[in-house]
């Protein structure tokens, strides 16, 4: 059965993304809740021991998924609380397999002024662009982004295995991807015109993400 609902996934991310490409929002919003349902059936009855907090994780990005499918800064804001969330719950996952004493201080600063000076820039990029109500909860999300990144890297090197690292790249996508959702949406004169980059790499980093977990 795991494999019917991993099949599931990787169709409807194939018709998703073609919608995307295509601009065909009507296909897009008809895919788009499969993809993380999907997703969530094939961690479920994949896994020996599902984790809860990877389980919450993934439903918060569905919620997330599904929330952003309207138009409006209401539903733009609710669903970047919903991935918030999935990013916590997603740090607690990691969290189980990581040994801290095995991650050196200098990274632990390292990464942390990386992803600050990262979204700093995204962010000088995109000022003039956003809404100024949602400069600041947005620059916050992109940091969370950068927070559950770090501990990705952090489970690599406490364990590095194929599997962690996978999970790593996966984490590294899901960035790629929501700073590529804000251009889209926000800044008119970016060369990124359609979702297609966007859920290309949000739905391979979320794949990723599940098999190193697993």
């Amino acid at each position: 059965m795991k494999i019917v609902f991993l099949a599931v996934f990787i169709l409807s991310t194939a018709v998703h993304l073609y919608a995307s490409a295509r601009q065909d929002k009507k296909l897009r919003n008809l895919t788009k809740p499969f993809l993380l349902l999907s997703l969530l059936g094939f961690y479920v009855l994949a896994a020996r021991t599902p984790s809860a907090a990877v389980i919450l994780a993934l439903l918060f990005s569905w919620i997330g998924d599904v929330l952003l499918m309207p138009k409006g800064v209401k539903w733009f804001t609710a669903g970047g609380i919903a991935f918030m969330i999935s990013h916590a719950f997603f740090i607690a996952g990691y969290c189980r397999d990581i040994d801290f004493g095995r991650i050196p201080g200098a990274l632990i600063v390292f990464l942390a002024v990386f992803f600050l000076a990262a979204v700093a820039y995204i962010f000088s990029k995109l000022r003039p662009h956003l809404p100024k109500a949602l400069f600041y909860p947005m620059f916050l999300y992109l940091l969370i982004n950068g927070a559950m990144n770090c501990f990705a890297i952090f489970r690599c090197v406490s364990t590095p295995t194929a599997a962690t690292l996978t999970t790593a790249i996966g984490a590294a996508l899901f960035f790629v991807s929501d700073t590529s959702l804000f251009f889209v949406r926000f800044n008119k004169e970016s060369r990124l015109k359609t979702h297609f980059l966007v859920m290309l790499t949000y739905s391979i980093g979320e794949l990723m993400i599940v098999l190193g977990l697993l």
